[in-house]
């Protein structure tokens, strides 16, 4: 690379080729703000993240590259390790099977570079599951596909945005299921990588709230059958006794309110629409995916591949551009 810049390199996966992945991609990467905070190295495909910058109106060089040594970091440029697996003729807003494989690909690609240590950290734009599973990769999402490429047993999903950050202790499960994995071990760990992520992104004593599962956080019994006492009360006694500032079981709608008003550094959701929720009415225009666990950095927006607006021009790089400024700020001491 030529640039001698100290600041973290970061593989940016294009997402699926149907969906607004290549248009926050694109106005992501020209943002001045990302320039000033790493050196984004796309993972995608030239051609459809050419076709972007033409609906976005927006003018830039789209350079394909054959591997991150070769990249120039410019005002206006933007660097593609180009894996040309797109269709050319692919429409906007539809699930196909080819943009769900070079999706999956984009992944694999960008995890490898990270293992390997080319790149810093990873940021994702979105896939879309159904064209994911039709290519045959049967994955629930990004989180659990990263897991298995870097051979991970365990991961969190922690979502970031301005007003309350939320790290989950069961994610893509139905709501039984769920319930039944909720244990004292998992929780254990799971605060422990909300903890440690904290810690590393610059806050010394993170305050942690943790919820229930019932309503009330069960009410002293009066709601469920002492999921709380069982489940989840011996998970905080022993991060407690270790020094960790964590409170709870605390009802979920206390907690999120508690949250927003400063008091909570991270809440701990016991399953998906207990911490996706809440978080989507407060932030998702800036919200953060990011995987707890891996032995790489990745985020990823906190939305999805909005078929019904692709290929129009009107999506918002918001969340992608703090995507990237979170993962620049993760990975800055790796």
């Amino acid at each position: 690379m030529s640039s001698v810049s100290t600041t973290p390199v970061i593989a940016v996966t294009m997402g699926d080729g149907a969906g607004i992945g290549p248009e926050v991609t694109v106005g992501a990467l020209v943002d001045d703000a990302t320039a000033s905070r790493c050196r984004p190295i796309v993972v995608g495909d030239a051609a459809r993240l050419r076709r972007a910058s033409e609906i976005l109106g927006l003018r830039t060089d789209i350079v394909a590259i054959e591997s991150v040594a070769d990249a120039v970091f410019a005002p206006g440029r933007i660097n593609v390790v180009d894996l040309e697996l797109l269709p050319a003729d692919l429409p906007w807003g539809a699930v196909s099977s080819s943009a769900g494989e070079a999706a999956y690909q984009y992944v694999r690609k960008a995890s490898e570079l990270a293992t390997r240590g080319v790149v810093q950290g990873i940021c994702t734009a979105p896939l879309n599951k159904e064209a994911l599973h039709a290519a045959g990769h049967t994955y629930p999402g990004h989180t659990e596909l990263l897991a298995h490429l870097t051979g991970t047993d365990e991961v969190s999903m922690m979502l970031a945005t301005p007003t309350v950050n939320v790290i989950h202790v069961t994610t893509h499960l139905g709501l039984l299921d769920a319930v039944a994995a909720i244990e004292p071990g998992l929780v254990e760990r799971t605060v422990r990588r909300g903890n440690h992520t904290l810690r590393d992104s610059g806050i010394t004593h993170p305050r942690i709230g943790v919820c229930g599962i019932n309503p009330h956080a069960g009410e002293n019994g009066l709601f469920g059958y002492g999921e709380e006492e069982k489940q989840i009360t011996p998970a905080l006694e022993k991060l407690q006794a270790d020094g960790i500032d964590v409170r709870g079981p605390l009802p979920a709608d206390t907690a999120f309110f508690l949250a927003t008003r400063g008091e909570y550094d991270l809440i701990v959701a016991m399953y998906h629409d207990q911490g996706h929720g809440p978080v989507k009415v407060l932030g998702i225009e800036a919200g953060v995916n990011v995987t707890v666990g891996l032995p790489v950095i990745r985020t990823s927006v906190d939305h999805g591949t909005a078929f019904d607006i692709a290929g129009t021009g009107t999506a918002t790089a918001d969340s992608m551009i703090e995507a990237l400024r979170q993962a620049a700020q993760l990975s800055a001491d790796t």
